[in-house]
């Protein structure tokens, strides 16, 4: 939850360093990571590992906080369970006392979507204002696709250059957050958004949390920079081959 904030175990760097390795390859141009301790530690450590942005600024951002689960933090899952059957219901639907509802996390992560759409387009349109809308599709940077999992995918699931327009990201961000708040996340994306699904995922592995350092990627298309109508694909959901 939030009101425990431990640092990372010797595990828990392992983990980290592995998926910086895993990711080193990608050039990203944002980074933000939520406020809690361990999750600013696996960033940085993510960071460390790259081979192209080692100094690039992590954004820390509260909204990015794990779901709050009031009187059951710090004590074990068996503990949270026995409170949702004392009150006739099931986890993780259950909130305990003081903790946060599922939609109350929902709508976090939809705050800071939104952010993120609104920050891809205000950087689209910078880009423009120097370089002019030509230079955009003047080429391609290679290293901003270098994707490690693209060997996992079909083709169809990364055929997202929309009929021959630029391949050049205008926004290749990197987000680390938390196991119950990403699958919150992911539920908005496909309930809400109609997000696009691998077609070899299943039910299970849609509702599960991932594991730590799991890696899941999304296409995200603003067509004329409609913020309203964004277009997602899932590439992947929570990779953890590097693991």
């Amino acid at each position: 939850g939030q009101g425990v904030d431990e640092p990372l175990s010797a595990t828990g760097f392992r983990q980290a360093d592995a998926a910086g390795l895993f990711l080193s390859n990608v050039k990203f141009t944002h980074v933000f990571s939520s406020d809690l301790l361990r999750a600013k530690q696996t960033a940085a450590t993510i960071l460390g590992k790259n081979k192209f942005c080692k100094d690039l600024e992590i954004k820390y951002d509260a909204r990015l906080r794990e779901r709050k689960y009031g009187i059951a933090e710090g004590r074990p899952l068996t503990d949270l369970k026995a409170m949702a059957k004392t009150a006739g219901e099931q986890c993780p639907s259950f909130t305990p006392s003081g903790g946060e509802t599922l939609d109350e996390v929902r709508e976090r992560a939809r705050d800071f979507f939104e952010f993120l759409c609104q920050l891809a387009v205000e950087l689209e349109q910078k880009e423009q204002d120097v370089h002019g809308a030509a230079s955009r599709s003047s080429g391609t940077s290679e290293e901003q696709l270098v994707f490690p999992w693209t060997n996992h995918c079909s083709e169809a699931e990364l055929s997202f250059d929309n009929g021959g327009a630029s391949k050049v990201l205008d926004a290749n961000i990197l987000v680390v957050s938390h196991g119950a708040y990403m699958r919150n996340w992911i539920g908005y994306f496909v309930s809400d958004l109609n997000c696009t699904l691998p077609t070899n995922l299943t039910k299970s592995q849609l509702s599960s949390v991932s594991p730590n350092t799991g890696v899941s990627h999304f296409i995200i298309q603003l067509e004329r920079g409609n913020l309203l109508k964004p277009e997602i694909t899932c590439v992947c959901l929570n990779q953890d081959s590097h693991l």
